[in-house]
């Protein structure tokens, strides 16, 4: 009920011509999608769940992931962007969160500032510089997310960030946040985040990003948390194009130097206009288990997973996936509760409708 609300007070935002379905001469852009899935799991698992996922969790389920609406007005020089969610995937990306934001996925006003070349600012509650992939399934060449997406970075900050192409090739971000994924800062320190975004040829992107600040809210442990985030993509060949992501991350705890680190390569191949293949192998270290709060000592983690992509008239994705899961541990449930293995094999049908 509380989304249903906001939707309809952001939507009255850009006058009633939407709500009726009629044209407008609205500068707000409106968009959406509505993302669904189902997924099996080979092992059976008792709980129904597939382990070491963040958003394609239920198994042997229908499941509606995500409900998105984007309403956005350029900054010209004033704008905002408003992201409101709904779904098991809002639910995995703000647990516990019980205020009106848990449907902001995205909120904030944008303003260039006539400095040099123009400096960008956003103030407000954005998704995070981090990792290559995204909460949105359609934004990303597979369906399920990574590893590295799941455990190794965060979903979302509140604060500003202020962007400026120092070159025609490089631009640079810096963020000023409370901390991961959070409205309101638990501690006295606020975190620190940069992107550098550097193009030094059409066919080829590098990006480094940083985000490094005290997370804990115990004055006791006030452990520096900071993580390093380095992505490649390059464009082989009109229809072929290949990525990497590595990470590296730690914080200062009670027991020490708690750390976390990991690699993914990708893949796409556009069949054609409607159609892509896509593939993705990663390796995921938590030493401590502690990125991913099962504290398995020498915790290693890999993944492969193939993707089919078919497009039906621009509006509707669909997906067909295979993805294997193995690591050195049992983490993996099977159909008896008491019982575990160190693999699950995984199949996903997910459909996104886009307006």
């Amino acid at each position: 009920m509380k989304f249903v609300i906001i939707v309809i007070i952001a939507l009255s935002v850009v006058g009633p011509g939407i709500l009726m379905g009629q044209q407008t001469s609205s500068p707000v852009a409106v968009s959406g999608f509505v993302d669904a899935y189902y997924s099996k799991n080979f092992n059976q698992p008792a709980n129904r769940a597939n382990k070491l996922r963040n958003f394609d969790i239920a198994e042997n389920q229908f499941t509606l992931s995500l409900v998105e609406l984007n309403l956005q007005k350029k900054a010209e020089p004033v704008g905002f962007r408003l992201d409101l969610d709904y779904g098991t995937t809002n639910d995995a990306v703000q647990p516990g969160n019980g205020s009106t934001l848990s449907v902001l996925q995205q909120g904030y006003l944008t303003a260039v500032l006539p400095i040099g070349k123009g400096v960008t600012v956003d103030a407000g509650k954005f998704t995070t510089h981090m990792g290559y992939e995204v909460i949105e399934s359609k934004d990303n060449w597979n369906y399920s997310r990574s590893l590295l997406f799941a455990w190794a970075v965060p979903y979302y900050h509140t604060g500003i960030r202020l962007a400026y192409p120092l070159t025609d090739n490089l631009t640079a971000t810096l963020h000023i946040v409370n901390g991961w994924n959070s409205v309101g800062d638990n501690n006295d320190f606020k975190s620190l985040g940069l992107t550098l975004n550097v193009t030094p040829m059409s066919s080829t992107n590098l990006i480094l990003n940083v985000i490094d600040g005290v997370e804990q809210s115990d004055p006791a442990i006030a452990g520096k948390k900071k993580v390093f985030d380095f992505i490649v993509l390059h464009q082989l060949t009109e229809s072929f194009s290949i990525a990497a992501n590595v990470d590296y991350g730690d914080e200062r705890t009670f027991g020490g130097l708690a750390l976390w680190k990991g690699a993914a390569l990708y893949g796409r191949y556009t069949i054609d206009a409607t159609s892509a293949i896509a593939v993705r192998g990663e390796i995921f270290d938590d030493p401590m288990g502690y990125a991913t709060g099962m504290f398995v000592p020498k915790l290693d983690a890999k993944e492969i997973t193939g993707t089919y992509e078919y497009k039906f008239a621009d509006a509707m994705i669909v997906r067909g996936e295979a993805r294997y899961d193995f690591s050195n541990a049992l983490l993996f449930d099977k159909k008896t509760a008491a019982s575990s293995q160190y693999s699950q094999s995984t199949i996903l049908i997910g459909v996104v409708a886009t307006f």
